[in-house]
């Protein structure tokens, strides 16, 4: 019969119960409520957008041809509307990218666990993978991650100190964890914490574009894996490996992928999504750095912001034209501009482990920024403001919470820095301060889920007056070495009411559903 026979026997159903209220409820994910009262008479049909009911009862008398009228004008448009609507939903549900859907850190989902049971969420199935950084993207019921084989020969006699080895991509069915398909290539490491790959795999319109750590862009058909374009940053820009490896996400606007590249006049460049050739390039900076380009609405245009070591930048992403550029009011040690920027109102918010804050006002009626202020510390134990390592904060009601410099969750009144609270009991198992201790921070209706670096997933409230933990549980090992510590430093993946994790071993899926 299909959606749409489906919907009208529905509908159909509910005229026959005149008078009584009518709930459509598609798979838990469309709510559609329809209220008619007195069929016979027409007087109640809310749908005022299609008809009223006046003019229903003067085209049509006899109670037989207004209900084959009503069925007409109402319940067809409302049967298209409802497949839109649970489409929409669907790919809502979907984590295809960075940051997920939206790329701000938001899971929009609902009918999700309040309290996590005495044994956690419940595990729906964990595959064996290799180590990475990289967070996984799910989509269309597949799983996208990626991930470093260590290959037992020695590494490329070209370049001393480097190890053999191979990236992979690899697709998983988001239902069981099996695999559908992998892609690999041969891939020598010669960065500091050479675990494997750091962006998170987008994925749109039926292709998946991931990065390498070594800067190997590859474009693969989604379903079944078939490269269909691929860049070499190293070569194709006569650039090398930043120290810790290529680690921008890749954005993807309209038919432009916009990556952060580096070397002269090339820290970020567009390519055409289908065909891998570049579109534009623009910007030079002594290194990159490692921070996701992200576009934002403000002054009346919509603006690509890349934040490298030397500045802070405004694009115009069709074009690649410079709308403005702030120079950094010191030079960003390391060069870790690492958590992407958020924006709230007009103010954009900066924070990187050394140079701590940076927050901007944006010009509303034109593309401008200024200072508004900023962390007087350079330090990673001195810190004012906040120091993120790694952790994109979260802006909300003018105030900014965010992982510092040594694992203290921190809030922040925004529009001058100043510090409201700080805790450690989200990031660190003893309550001591510890260097680049680490949570991921996402935000799910009146509450968040903190993703820290023990492999523990917590549910709390952040509001100015403080930190509230209303449940934990621990879902995956540490297994990654390179900070010392046993650590978890992938970001997660928050879809179909799952979570999506992965360390150096494998990757796992706990259902978070109100009802599993």
């Amino acid at each position: 019969m299909g959606v749409f026979g489906l919907t009208i026997g529905a509908v159909r159903d509910a005229i026959k119960r005149r008078g009584q209220r009518w709930t459509f409820d598609w798979h838990g994910s469309v709510w559609g409520i329809l209220e008619i009262t007195g069929i016979s008479a027409m007087e109640s049909v809310r749908w005022k957008f299609l008809m009223s009911g006046r003019d229903i009862r003067r085209r049509c008398n006899a109670p037989a041809k207004r209900r084959a009228l009503l069925m007409h004008l109402v319940f067809r448009p409302l049967a298209i509307l409802l497949m839109f609507w649970s489409a929409a939903t669907v790919r809502a549900a979907d984590w295809p990218q960075w940051q997920g859907p939206q790329r701000d850190g938001v899971w929009r989902e609902t009918a999700i666990i309040e309290k996590f049971p005495a044994n956690g969420p419940p595990e729906r199935w964990h595959t064996s993978i290799g180590a990475g950084y990289s967070g996984p993207a799910v989509a269309k019921g597949r799983v996208y991650v990626t991930d470093r084989q260590v290959s037992k020969e020695p590494g490329d006699r070209s370049h001393p100190g480097s190890i053999a080895g191979a990236e992979r991509v690899i697709c998983l069915d988001a239902r069981n964890g099996r695999l559908i398909w992998q892609y690999q290539y041969d891939c020598p490491y010669t960065m500091s914490y050479p675990s494997g790959p750091r962006a998170t795999p987008l994925v749109r319109g039926g292709k998946v574009f991931t990065l390498g750590a070594e800067g190997n862009l590859l474009c693969l058909d989604a379903a079944k894996g078939k490269l269909i374009w691929s860049r070499d940053f190293k070569k194709d820009y006569n650039i090398r490996t930043p120290m810790w490896g290529f680690a921008g996400n890749p954005l993807l606007d309209g038919n432009r992928l916009i990556c952060l590249v580096g070397g002269t006049n090339s820290v970020v460049v567009a390519f055409d999504k289908d065909s891998g050739k570049e579109i534009w390039r623009a910007l030079g900076a002594r290194e990159p750095g490692y921070c996701s380009p992200v576009i934002f609405q403000a002054g009346g245009a919509r603006q690509l912001i890349l934040w490298d070591p030397q500045s802070v930048n405004s694009l115009d992403p069709k074009s690649g034209k410079v709308y403005w550029s702030l120079r950094s009011p010191a030079p960003i040690n390391s060069g870790m501009t690492i958590p992407t920027p958020r924006k709230m109102d007009d103010l954009l918010f900066l924070t990187c482990f050394y140079n701590g804050s940076w927050m901007l006002k944006l010009d509303p009626a034109r593309p401008a920024a200024s200072t508004l202020w900023q962390s007087r510390r350079i330090s990673e134990k001195n810190t004012d403001g906040l120091h993120s390592t790694m952790s994109t904060p979260f802006l909300e009601g003018g105030y900014i919470y965010g992982v510092c410099s040594y694992g203290q969750l921190r809030c922040l009144n925004a529009t001058n820095g100043e510090r409201i609270w700080e805790t450690l009991s989200a990031t660190t198992t003893d309550g001591r301060p510890t260097r680049w201790a680490n949570a991921f921070i996402i935000k799910n209706g009146a509450r968040f889920f903190l993703f820290n670096e023990q492999g523990d997933l917590i549910i709390a409230k952040l509001t100015p007056d403080r930190y509230q933990e209303l449940s934990r549980a621990h879902v995956l090992e540490p297994a990654n070495r390179d900070a010392g510590r046993p650590v978890v430093w992938a970001h997660p993946a928050f879809a179909n009411r799952r979570m999506y994790a992965r360390n150096d071993k494998e990757i796992i899926c706990v259902d978070l559903a109100q009802n599993p």
